[in-house]
């Protein structure tokens, strides 16, 4: 394990929860946008996005076997996509709605301000935690140095 290891792994964690709230952010921006995108010649609401994280190795058996080689791999955290979810549109009635149907009800997005705001706290403990590890390996690794005076 190379000396900067820890901060590359931190800082791939916090690349990583920054993206996570701009995602909530962007969820909550578009909670009542009932023209999200534009499909088979008809709007859709917005659809919820999540992202998915995955760890940035993925061991294999060999790798495990040589674990020389497993030590300078990056076992931080990385984005592997944005995905949006498939549970169903909000209908509310309000037949005064532009986008309102026949019997008067208009789709709403997916986008559940409760789950937002759990996603949002959850993915900002995570950076804060994430920067309290970032300083204290800062902090180590200067008092080494210091050691060494």
């Amino acid at each position: 394990m190379t000396i900067f290891q820890n901060m590359n792994i931190t800082s791939s964690a916090l690349t990583a929860n920054r993206l996570r709230m701009d995602v909530v952010s962007s969820n909550m921006a578009n909670a009542e946008t009932t023209r999200g995108t534009y499909v088979n010649g008809e709007w859709q609401p917005y659809k919820r996005k999540m992202v998915v994280m995955q760890s940035d190795r993925s061991p294999s058996f060999s790798s495990l076997l040589h674990s020389e080689i497993n030590k300078s791999q990056n076992n931080g955290v990385k984005v592997t996509d944005i995905v949006e979810d498939n549970t169903p549109f909000n209908l509310v009635y309000n037949p005064t709605h532009p986008d309102a149907n026949d019997q008067g009800y208009v789709q709403m997005p997916n986008v559940d301000s409760l789950k937002e705001m759990t996603d949002l706290i959850s993915a900002t403990r995570s950076y804060e935690a994430n920067v309290t590890v970032f300083n204290t390996n800062k902090n180590i690794l200067t008092k080494t140095l210091e050691i060494g005076k």
